[in-house]
């Protein structure tokens, strides 16, 4: 009983700091609508030059050697370091209602950790609300109205009829949202079936959105629980046990090939295992459009956490599909840096300890979830270009430009250009960090990547022409954030027409027949 309550008092404690912490950082947000950034290597996702980047309002006007401006303008020395676009993550999960507790970062704190980390825009997932996705947009709305960063909407489906059908087209048409999800895991809760599956693909393919997939066959997933609990094993490891690889490659297996049958393109979401990723790389090979994401805690951890004996430790690394054996996280590695995978998540979804405490004796109660927006971009810097594996233009490709590519804002996002946003970052390639819960922006009393160190700091965040972080320390403002609309037909779509034309083509049918009379 005493470790509940010293849990709740923790959780509480960090939740009123950061609250404290927040209202004092956002008293002060005056600043000139003018900035130069002097001196920087300025890196895109396909060349990287030495110039400085004007801004005025917001947007980028010029990025040019020895660019020349008033005393009244702002001006930043990049010098000897690396000017990028600010991070997009592709997957987040904040203030996620799950029925008996939501997830501790909201549409403020959240961002507000994504903003100390170099991320200046996210794309989190709206759950339908009582069935209507109407209501869970208008729901994601009032949770947003304290943001204090750029984001957009991603939306789930969780079953099929003709009002479903209706609704997606409106949030296509006049809700600015370009994607759908479907959850072939959490039987009973959110998982759908194939016939739904289909009926979902073929309606994203008439509208030109993007067609996202959770990737495990719930179905097995379920089995392996119930043979747990049989064993005996009710902690943390069981979750990882319970939902092997393989399960994970079936479900990806299955998507792709009836994304193929409707000849719509694929978004896996949260790719873990080398059995997804291999499958993944099979469609593209093949000509497919499939993308596939990994996310930061696949890249960076291995399973071993989750057999810790403390069930505090192990359970914070509780998440699905689960953190994979050592040689996963590699095997990712290699395929990010070949083009296999294409652009880096977090699925930052955090439930502190006394939430995760409620799975305490049957790990099938603990809420799933891991942190990760706040240090997604370090840690890539640090796992994929210090290692050699990409370079800084792969970097920007796989943190920014090709998300915002995939979900058609591009360059508006994802560029350092004239005319686009000024949302910016300056990483220094010769300072260090150190991830700690001591430390971090989010509401989390824990963190899966505690004690971690690497190099190549981000220190300063420009978003939208504001500089939101600098010296360490956050300047914010609650409702400063906008919301992104996506449009339909993004460059996935190119080329489908020609296919579906071909397809038709090669069928050589229907066959006329004479008619005999019997």
């Amino acid at each position: 009983m005493r470790r509940q309550s010293m849990r709740f008092v923790t959780s509480q404690f960090l939740h009123i700091f950061s609250l404290t912490f927040f209202t004092v950082i956002t008293s002060s947000l005056s600043q000139s609508n003018q900035l130069l950034v002097k001196g920087g290597t300025v890196v895109n996702a396909h060349h990287q030059q030495i110039a400085d980047v004007y801004v005025e309002d917001g947007v980028i006007v010029s990025v040019n050697p020895n660019i020349k401006v008033g005393d009244d303008v702002t001006v930043i020395d990049a010098l000897g370091k690396y000017v990028m676009p600010g991070g997009i993550d592709p997957h987040t999960h904040l203030e996620f209602d799950v029925g008996f507790t939501a997830t501790v970062d909201d549409f403020f704190s959240g961002q507000a950790a994504a903003l100390a980390g170099g991320t200046t825009m996210h794309i989190d997932f709206v759950i339908p609300l009582n069935g209507s996705l109407i209501a869970g947009f208008e729901d994601y709305e009032k949770k947003a109205k304290k943001s204090c960063m750029d984001y957009g909407f991603h939306m789930v489906i969780t079953k099929w009829d003709e009002n479903v059908s209706r609704e997606m087209e409106l949030m296509v048409k006049e809700k600015g949202i370009n994607s759908f999800k479907f959850f072939m895991a959490y039987k009973g809760i959110l998982m759908i079936n194939d016939e739904l599956l289909l009926e979902g693909f073929k309606k994203c393919k008439s509208l030109g959105a993007l067609a996202m997939v959770h990737a495990e066959n719930g179905d097995a997933v379920y089995e392996g629980q119930e043979k747990m609990i049989e064993l005996g094993i009710t902690g943390p490891e069981g979750h990882a046990l319970s939902r092997p690889p393989v399960v994970e490659g079936e479900a990806t297996s299955r998507a792709i090939r009836l994304a193929d049958f409707v000849n719509t393109p694929l978004y896996v979401v949260h790719v873990m295992s080398i059995d997804a990723m291999e499958e993944i790389a099979k469609a593209r090979k093949s000509g497919q459009k499939v993308i596939g994401e990994p996310i930061a805690s696949g890249l960076a951890l291995d399973e071993s956490w989750l057999w810790h004996p403390d069930f505090d430790i192990a359970a914070k690394y509780v998440m699905s599909p689960p953190i994979r054996k050592r040689g996963h996280d590699r095997a990712l590695q290699a395929a990010l840096s070949t083009g296999v995978l294409q652009l880096v998540g977090t699925d930052h979804c955090a439930f502190n300890s006394t939430q995760k405490a409620r799975g305490i004796d049957d790990f099938r109660k603990i809420p799933n979830g891991v942190n990760g927006i706040e240090e997604r971009m370090h840690l890539v810097w640090d796992i994929m270009v210090e290692s050699g594996q990409i370079t800084p233009s792969d970097y920007v490709r796989l943190t920014s430009t090709e998300c915002a590519r995939i979900f058609n804002i591009y360059p508006k996002k994802g560029a350092i250009l004239p005319g686009s946003d000024a949302d910016i970052i300056i990483l220094n390639p010769n300072s260090s960090f150190e991830i700690s819960a001591k430390s971090h922006h989010s509401r989390l009393d824990t963190n899966v990547y505690e004690g971690r160190r690497g190099k190549g700091k981000i220190e300063v965040t420009i978003a939208g022409g504001r500089v939101v972080w600098e010296n360490d320390k956050l300047k914010l403002s609650p409702g400063t954030g906008r919301y992104i609309q996506m449009p339909p037909f993004s460059y996935l779509f190119d080329g489908l027409d020609k296919k579906d034309a071909i397809y038709l083509n090669s069928l050589q049918a229907p066959v006329k027949r004479a008619k005999t009379s019997s």
